[in-house]
This record gives C-alpha cells, structure tokens and sequence, in this order.
C-alpha cells in the first residue's frame, strides 16, 4: 500500500530520478508547472537526474532540450539507457573491446565515452548493444540476429514496446528486441527500466543516499524502482490513469501518487482504513459488488490515493480489478 512521509519529499530524499516523457514533458512540449516544480526542489536540496529509457538521443541533446523547456539540467544530469548498456558492457569486457553497435548516435557516443570501440555488424567483435534506431537498415538487423544466435553476447539498452513520435505511438526497440529473440532464441541482458543497470548508473554518476524514483508508468518506472528496492513517486501527467492504476499488481505499485510534480514539495500522507472503505481527508473509498465507489470531498491528491488503496486491497482479496465504469477522475 502507499507510504506516509511527514516532511515534503524533496526533503526527504536527495535525489530526484526523474523519467521524462510523460513526467517532465509529454511529445516534447513541457508539463505545466514542471520546471518551477522541479526548480523548487532542487532548491530544496535535492539531486535531480534525468533518466530515459530512449537510447538514441545523446545526453547532451536530452539536456539542451530540457533548457529550451525551462528546466536547468545539465548534460551530467541525463543519464540513458545507452550509458548505463555502455556500462554493462565495461564491466564485463574491459574497456578498449570492440562492441558491435546497432543504433543511433546515442549508442555509439555512449560506448565511446566508456572506452569501447563501436564496430559495425560484421566486424570483430567481443559482444552486440542494441538501441532504438530508425535509420539501421534491416540487412544489419538480420547479420545482427544470426551474430546473436550463433553466440555473440548481447546487451539491450531497453525493451520498450512503443515510442511516442510525431505521427503517433509507433512500435519502440522492444519490438525488434522480440524479433531478436525469438529469431535466435537468446535472452539480451538489458539495461534499461525495468531492469537495474540504468537506475544503479544513474545513482553512480549523480550520487545520492536517499533516491527517490519519478515515473508515470507502472510497468517501467515504478517496477524498476521496486526491483532496486528505491521508493517511487507516480505522476498522473503521462500514460497511467483510472484502469492502469486499479489495476497495477504489488509489483507495480508507487510509494506515493500526486498529480504532478508539485508532489515533490508536500509531505504526503496513505489512506487508513476503516468499516470497510479507505479513508484520507474527506475522501472515502470502497468497493461493493465489484464496482469502486468514492464519496466525499477534498483534495484531488487524496482522492487518488483514497481510490488506489481501496482498489489494490480489492485486487489482492478477489483477484480481479474493480470495475471503475462509473467513475469520473477529478480535473487535473
């Protein structure tokens, strides 16, 4: 269930791990409210690091970016999901061994920066990274697939099923991560959310005691947090909402919800329960005969919490969501 902090979280933890498409912009264009949210914890203490699961663009184009959106970050302050496979890799290999690199610039500026020699698909090579990448043409993707098969170890930066563009969600390098896959039945070691290579890089190059994750996805954000054993904090402003959030497993749940990164700045407090229903403020929430009812009146961020905890204990006593048909969310 959701957690309490008596203090605002940009006080109770010393770095921000901020996920951005979704949490800090959404297609690009800004949050409302973000930079100035963000601006007021950093001034409050906290770290802030930019973290993506997107391995093509490089840090510095990430971080230009959030500076034409209002944001102070610095290129030190974005870490993807290419630096933290770059990583891997060195770990394993050394640095000064030739890795093959299917991807964009990101990839490859990545290796370069951690002391590998990006080569291309049928070169020598002590090992294959893969990352999103809408130029790599389908020839180097099939000479990559028979390397993997025939057993030339292989990293993944992420295994993202979509990727928002300007025309649309269109199919994301976890697409051709399941093509890899199934083609030569080999498992990638991969790096990005959910997995822990990119949130243990992230702590290791902005630094921190008490990290704090910042997501609005469950099955990525708020998973991967969970598996490093980190509390999370889900924004409403991106992909999850009412279904996704009723229906979200324990391995999916956040330590807090807010609306936006306004809760950052405000302690919060979980819903206690009480003659069946869950209550916070003047919120009450229940469910009967499988349906989510919420009566009352307060705060939009109690409202969200009252309805997560009365849904989660919902969904582990009957193993199925309640049904939500019938509710409205608040304005954001």
């Amino acid at each position: 269930m959701l957690g309490t902090s008596d203090q605002a979280l940009s006080g109770a933890y010393d770095l921000a791990m901020l996920d951005l498409d979704g949490v800090v912009y959404v297609s690009g264009d800004a949050v409302p409210g973000a930079s100035e949210h963000l601006a007021a914890a950093r001034s409050a203490g906290m770290r802030l690091a930019f973290i993506t699961n997107n391995a093509a663009r490089p840090p510095a184009t990430v971080a230009a970016h959030l500076r034409d959106l209002g944001v102070d970050a610095a290129t030190e302050d974005v870490v993807t999901s290419a630096q933290a496979a770059a990583r891997v890799l060195l770990d394993r290999f050394g640095a000064g061994e030739s890795v093959v690199c299917l991807g964009s610039d990101g990839l490859r500026e990545s290796l370069v920066a951690a002391g590998l020699t990006p080569v291309g698909v049928d070169d020598d090579a002590v090992a294959i990274a893969t990352g999103y990448g809408p130029e790599v043409r389908w020839s180097e993707i099939m000479r990559a697939a028979v390397r993997i098969r025939d057993g030339l170890p292989w990293v993944a930066s992420n295994t993202d099923a979509t990727i928002p563009t300007a025309f649309g969600v269109a199919p994301g390098h976890g697409v051709q991560v399941d093509m890899l896959r199934r083609f030569a039945g080999v498992d990638p070691v991969v790096a990005g959310k959910p997995e822990r290579p990119l949130l243990d890089e992230t702590v290791r190059r902005v630094g921190g005691q008490r990290p704090l994750m910042v997501g609005d996805r469950l099955d990525t954000d708020i998973e991967g947090a969970r598996r490093v054993g980190v509390d999370s904090l889900l924004v409403l402003t991106g992909v999850t909402r009412l279904p996704e959030l009723v229906a979200a497993m324990p391995a999916e749940r956040p330590t807090y919800i807010a609306p936006d990164l306004a809760g950052l700045l405000v302690a919060h407090a979980a819903p206690e329960t009480s003659d069946g229903s869950w209550v916070l403020g003047d919120w009450r929430a229940q469910v009967r005969e499988g349906a989510l009812e919420v009566r009352g009146d307060g705060s939009v961020e109690d409202w969200w919490r009252v309805v997560a905890a009365a849904a989660w204990s919902h969904l582990d006593e009957a193993g199925e969501p309640a049904q939500v048909s019938g509710l409205e969310e608040p304005a954001r």
